[in-house]
């Protein structure tokens, strides 16, 4: 084709002209050829026009010298992308397990940390103890009496979770703990107040707190017949309100607690609030005659206002087994959070000892000495509340 286009003279048909002079030499190439080659083709030929010399070339212009050859130098393949890279590497699964798993150093250092938060900065003899408490639990290998009292767990979880609710929440000011003896046995008598017996385990925490020692309460049997309320009561060490237990745990040199008004201390209306019930027939006093402990009266101001109880639904209560079903400002009418209790201010102050051991042996047998020791007691800590009342400022401060 090159050679025809060189020669002069040369006719040169272009494709689509069937062979036809004359055909094909317009501006516009032919509907044939128009047809074979395609609209955007890039390989359609060039029109060429007859008679048309190719535009003559300038010569060649002499060689440049080239500089010195230079050393070869292999082009290194570029890093792959990091942040800027859409495609996610490829990994097996070893890779991909390795990659998410944290590092045991990490471990080790969060685990510490976490101790130190908890424990203190003596964590790690802590930690050891604790760890040996689960390991004892999980065995068996720890310690009750015949009551069902443990002292370790009791020590570890209940006194500990009762102490910041005793400082923060209702703010505790304990008085008179001197009173109470560093050893032997002692009878601590109470007031009885706030709907739902939380004085109780007040009482246990101050008195550990204060002093180290255990106070063994004296439970109704309504306590033992609850069905999660009755195993936590005998590992807190609480046992059945009756003289044998009670005498009992006295002359094993035991500090045991008794509220004598029972149910109708905590039941009492709002209105008759540091009011006192009758104390019973004197039991209590019958048996620290007997063992020939001191009694040791107990007054507490600020649980009268936890619970204020304004009403009471009898029929419903004999329908359920218990003494009376409460109802305060807050409940049932807020639901479970009127359960919360407010958090009014405590006092709690230990009286002067009560010696019993100056009487005669058949004095515990004498109903009108037992009655006066008892209404002792009783007027003991009803003008301490009377007193305490009066120091203090307001309910909440």
């Amino acid at each position: 084709m090159s050679e025809l286009e060189e020669s002069e003279g040369a006719e040169v048909i272009p494709i689509g002209t069937r062979g036809r002079p004359g055909r094909g030499t317009g501006q516009r190439p032919s509907a044939a050829a128009r047809g074979l080659a395609g609209k955007s083709s890039p390989r359609t030929p060039p029109r060429v026009k007859k008679d048309v010399e190719r535009p003559v070339e300038p010569p060649a212009e002499p060689p440049v010298e080239q500089p010195a050859e230079q050393p070869v130098v292999h082009a290194v393949p570029e890093p792959p992308l990091e942040a800027t890279d859409v495609t996610a590497p490829v990994a097996t699964v070893r890779e991909r397990a390795r990659l998410a798993g944290i590092p045991v150093g990490d471990w080790q250092a969060a685990i510490a940390g976490a101790a130190k938060e908890v424990f203190g900065d003596d964590w790690e003899p802590e930690l050891a103890r604790f760890l040996a408490f689960l390991r004892r639990r999980v065995t068996g290998d720890y310690v009750v009496d015949e009551y069902g009292f443990d002292a370790e767990l009791t020590q570890r979880f209940l006194l500990a979770s009762l102490r910041p609710i005793a400082a923060k929440w209702f703010r505790i000011e304990v008085r008179g703990t001197e009173n109470i003896p560093t050893r032997g046995g002692a009878l601590v008598v109470s007031n009885h107040s706030g709907t739902v017996p939380v004085d109780g385990l007040m009482t246990m925490a101050s008195i550990h707190d204060h002093t180290g020692r255990f106070l063994r309460p004296l439970g109704a049997d309504l306590v033992f017949r609850l069905p999660f309320v009755s195993a936590l009561a005998r590992k807190s060490g609480a046992t059945l309100a009756c003289t044998e237990d009670a005498e009992r745990m006295l002359r094993n040199g035991e500090l045991v607690g008794v509220w004598p008004e029972g149910f109708k201390g905590i039941g009492k209306p709002y209105s008759e609030r540091y009011k006192l019930q009758r104390f019973g027939r004197g039991g209590f006093v019958s048996a620290a005659l007997r063992t020939g402990v001191p009694i040791i009266p107990l007054s507490v101001v600020g649980a009268e206002e936890i619970y204020p109880l304004i009403g009471n639904v009898p029929s419903l209560a004999r329908i359920l087994g218990v003494p009376y079903l409460p109802i305060t400002p807050f409940f049932p009418l807020l639901g479970p959070l009127g359960l919360v209790p407010l958090p009014s201010k405590w006092i709690i102050e230990f009286g002067e000892p009560i010696r019993t051991d100056e009487y005669d042996a058949g004095a515990a047998d004498d109903p009108m000495l037992v009655f006066n020791v008892t209404d002792q007691v009783r007027e003991t800590i009803q003008q301490t509340l009377y007193s305490l009342l009066m120091q203090r400022p307001s309910v909440f401060r």
